[in-house]
């Protein structure tokens, strides 16, 4: 897992705000484009790195990888390396990550929604 920069901006404002409400907390586990989705692909089942990136080609080696292991990091990925030649790693949820489904499955009818009305504009 890569450093994270004690003296960063980002480091700084995460420290700060942490404790600033449960929203902002949420929100700042969750921040990143990629983050949810990969969150939701990982629903039910383990992937390995292939298997996101064979289901979300439009992400970037150097992002999903990032976006990984901050979500390990963060308690809401768990990474499991196999004692095999090549190293077989696979993915999977953790529980406070799987009590996230709720939330996403509600922001996909929403999206679906709001996707439709302005579909109409």
């Amino acid at each position: 897992m890569s450093k994270i920069k004690s003296t960063s901006t980002n480091n700084r404002n995460r420290s700060a705000l942490v404790n600033f409400c449960g929203m902002n907390y949420a929100l700042n586990m969750l921040a990143g484009r990629w983050k949810l989705l990969i969150l939701y692909k990982l629903e039910n089942k383990k992937l390995r790195y292939g298997d996101i990136k064979k289901i979300m080609p439009n992400i970037t080696d150097r992002m999903l990888t990032l976006h990984l292991q901050e979500m390990e990091r963060d308690g809401l990925v768990i990474r499991t390396v196999y004692p095999e030649v090549p190293p077989k790693v696979e993915y999977e949820l953790t529980e406070s990550a799987v009590a996230l489904a709720p939330v996403w499955k509600q922001l996909e009818r929403w999206g679906i929604a709001h996707r439709g009305i302005l579909d109409h504009v």
